[in-house]
């Protein structure tokens, strides 16, 4: 976008966020002395009427839905460059993301905050709309109650167009499988199954896995209602016609498990890296597969690709989550990246004072791995300094906590590039220990890369 201060009577003050087709801009209104969002459309698609057009249709829908549970918008208009831009009402409280990005949410919350939702999603349907991409960052939260407002209609399609041919679309993990083909129609049920996965994901504190392949939520946390487990894996269920039939109907078991009355939390700005397992796509708890290649002593665990492997001690091998990570969790940017976690008692791993041993190892994508690992803070630890690590694959930099909340037990951080100093692949590592004796030097030595982008 041209650098530019003010869009009309908005005057601009920070970026909000960028996607395929437009920038969302916190801007001020001078005249109703307010805060306003606005998005415009992005310089390389101006010329391109189609997308255009998609542009404007999403402000018309936002309007056309109406809702107090819908983000609302005020204002249309047009750049002098002639990019169209609208101005929406602006949520002061993040997104859902935001909020499980510290880790699992109480489950009475996680299912109050996924019935609103549901609720806003019944008031698209109800305009005629299937929204098709909900997701954690779509949901956001505004004011002290938080309300729920359903954002981003992107990708949103009317009733009437969606139920004949229409083009994949969706986010991985949210889903439905209607959603994933070309031509297959799809309906308000794919909204619901969109929302089975955004409540997953706040109970679990993980991205659920392909459909037909999710792992219980009870498998993540043990302690959880049956009625819940139920009540979500209806919502997830790859065949529509076993999914709750709309969102109201799902918003109401929500609303009917969610027996107690405690507010919802607001967003912890500081990066809780000990729930960096909690954000990432992983799919499901399952009993961590042994390679006897490794000493006796330890064993040999890999994510659901086989590209990144360690070794660890044996005695941390009870739970695995194995599909993968978002870097985001680290301030990098975002997507989803090979990894795993493995530990005696995952459940605990978002808590950096819980006695839990094991190792959470990611691929890193794009962006400055070892600034993003110098930046992290821990409050409650006490930061034991950091050194350089050489060893015959890699090389990197290490920083080790202890202490946490008076407990004894280490947390040990490192982002790892190869030996030969090739710039790629990097590597992300955490190993917690509870107690005195740490087995970090002998994770970090065993961490191995496969596939495309090479072995150490």
């Amino acid at each position: 976008m041209h650098s530019v201060e003010r869009i009309g009577r908005y005057r601009l003050e920070r970026r909000l966020g960028t996607g395929a087709f437009g920038t969302v801009w916190l801007a001020h209104d001078d005249v109703l002395r307010a805060p306003v969002a606005v998005k415009v459309l992005a310089d390389n698609w101006a010329h391109r009427l189609d997308v255009r057009e998609r542009f404007l249709e999403e402000a018309r829908m936002l309007r056309r839905a109406g809702s107090e549970r819908v983000v609302q918008v005020y204002d249309i208009g047009e750049l002098p460059d002639e990019r169209p831009y609208f101005v929406m009402e602006y949520a002061d409280g993040g997104t859902l993301a935001d909020l499980v990005a510290d880790g699992p949410l109480p489950v009475p919350e996680a299912l109050r905050l996924t019935a609103l939702a549901a609720r806003g999603a019944a008031a698209l349907h109800e305009a005629g709309i299937v929204h098709r991409d909900i997701k954690p960052t779509n949901v956001l939260l505004s004011g002290s109650g938080p309300r729920v407002l359903l954002a981003d209609l992107g990708l949103a399609k009317s009733l009437a167009q969606a139920s004949g041919l229409t083009l994949a679309a969706g986010s991985a993990g949210y889903r439905p499988p209607e959603q994933a083909e070309v031509g297959a129609g799809i309906d308000e049920r794919a909204d619901v199954y969109s929302l089975g996965a955004v409540g997953y994901h706040l109970v679990t504190g993980t991205v659920p896995g392909e459909p037909g392949k999710v792992v219980p939520p009870d498998r993540l946390r043990p302690d959880l209602d049956p009625a819940v487990r139920r009540a979500l894996m209806r919502a997830l269920e790859p065949d529509r016609e076993r999914r709750w039939p709309t969102a109201r109907a799902f918003a109401q078991e929500l609303e009917g498990l969610a027996s107690t009355g405690r507010r919802p939390r607001r967003h912890r700005r500081a990066l809780a890296v000990a729930g960096v397992v909690a954000v990432a796509a992983a799919i499901g708890v399952i009993p961590a597969l042994l390679h006897r290649s490794a000493p006796a002593s330890a064993v040999r665990v890999a994510d659901t690709g086989g590209r990144v492997t360690a070794e660890v001690p044996a005695a941390w091998d009870r739970q695995l989550r194995d599909s993968g990570w978002d870097p985001r969790a680290l301030g990098l940017p975002g997507g989803h990246e090979p990894g795993f976690a493995v530990a005696d008692d995952l459940a605990k791993w978002p808590d950096l004072a819980a006695p839990v041993n094991g190792a959470f190892v990611g691929l890193s994508g794009p962006g400055d791995l070892t600034a993003a690992v110098d930046a992290l803070s821990h409050p409650g630890c006490h930061y034991d300094g950091g050194h350089t690590y050489s060893g015959t694959a890699w090389r990197g930099t290490v920083r080790v906590w202890s202490d946490c909340s008076g407990r004894p037990g280490t947390v040990t951080e490192a982002a790892l590039a190869p030996a030969d100093g090739a710039g790629r692949p990097r590597v992300y590592v955490q190993i917690r220990t509870h107690g005195t004796v740490s087995a970090a030097d002998r994770v970090l030595a065993s961490v191995r890369v496969t596939g495309r982008q090479g072995a150490p």
